[in-house]
């Protein structure tokens, strides 16, 4: 499935301040026939999960939109940047800086280390395993969600299309003055679309997500603007701040990209 889609679409609903991700919307018209469609966009798909598990190290900068509706149905985005670095299998740093948090989390196989910078306080839990565990314990344990975690995974092909009900190659498209792929994919529950460069490195640029279940279809649009195929051994080292202090995970407040006071939409009946 779309790893913490669902999860996330529930959580907008209240909003809950130690969350990192959130989701949205799409409509597309066929241009040539469903199953050629279907057979090339997953064709597309897998070549861009081979070449992407098989990178040990990556480094990736990335902006994300986040939309959500107030109680009154006035769509509100909100808009973030940051990092993801990841050494395979067990080791992850990951930032995000927004209007309102300031955020990093650090993960060296053993401790998982979450930072508020703006804060000036952090949290530790042992978390043994790989990056897909830490990923997994996440989502189901703590509702947390990383920054484009669909596309770090080691299964990255099994986990996005295991729900997919529908696969279209839409045609091209240039992000940031790439060329790409654009493909849309459905699911029972979410829409997806995401835009993979052409050529001999299939990297994902674009990603979006659309929550279908709550009035106004709200998204979430993941744009990678670099990606390197490194990442140094000192990013996964945690260094806090003199002075800072050490608290729990749930007194880590507000440090989601959506602030604190704003009300997300219900979901459809």
């Amino acid at each position: 499935m779309v790893l913490a889609v669902i999860d996330r679409i529930r959580i907008l609903t209240s909003v809950n301040p130690v969350h990192w991700i959130s989701i949205a919307s799409l409509c597309i018209l066929a241009t040539t026939p469903a199953r050629s469609q279907s057979t090339d966009a997953s064709a597309i798909m897998k070549k861009m999960s081979d070449y992407v598990t098989t990178q040990k190290s990556l480094s990736i900068q990335f902006d994300t939109d986040i939309e959500v509706l107030t109680s009154d149905l006035q769509k509100i985005q909100f808009t973030s940047s940051g990092q993801v670095q990841l050494n395979r299998p067990d080791k992850i740093r990951a930032t995000r800086v927004g209007g309102y948090s300031d955020v990093e989390m650090v993960f060296d196989g053993k401790t998982l280390s979450l930072n508020s910078k703006d804060q000036n306080r952090f949290a530790q839990l042992e978390v043994a395993g790989s990056v897909d565990q830490l990923i997994e314990t996440l989502r189901d344990k703590y509702a947390v969600a990383l920054p484009g975690a669909d596309l770090l995974l080691k299964r990255v092909f099994d986990e996005m299309m295991g729900d997919v009900v529908d696969a279209k190659t839409v045609g091209r498209g240039v992000v940031d003055g790439v060329e790409c792929d654009h493909l849309a994919f459905r699911t029972p529950d979410v829409d997806w679309q995401i835009w993979i460069a052409l050529g001999a490195e299939p990297i994902p640029r674009k990603y979006v997500i659309t929550n279908k279940s709550v009035t106004g279809a709200p998204q979430y649009t993941l744009r990678i603007r670099e990606w390197r195929n490194e990442a140094p051994a000192s990013a996964f080292v945690f260094n806090p701040a003199p002075g800072a202090a050490k608290v729990s995970l749930e007194a880590l407040e507000n440090i989601d990209e959506v602030p604190p006071g704003i009300v997300a939409s219900r979901e459809k009946k």
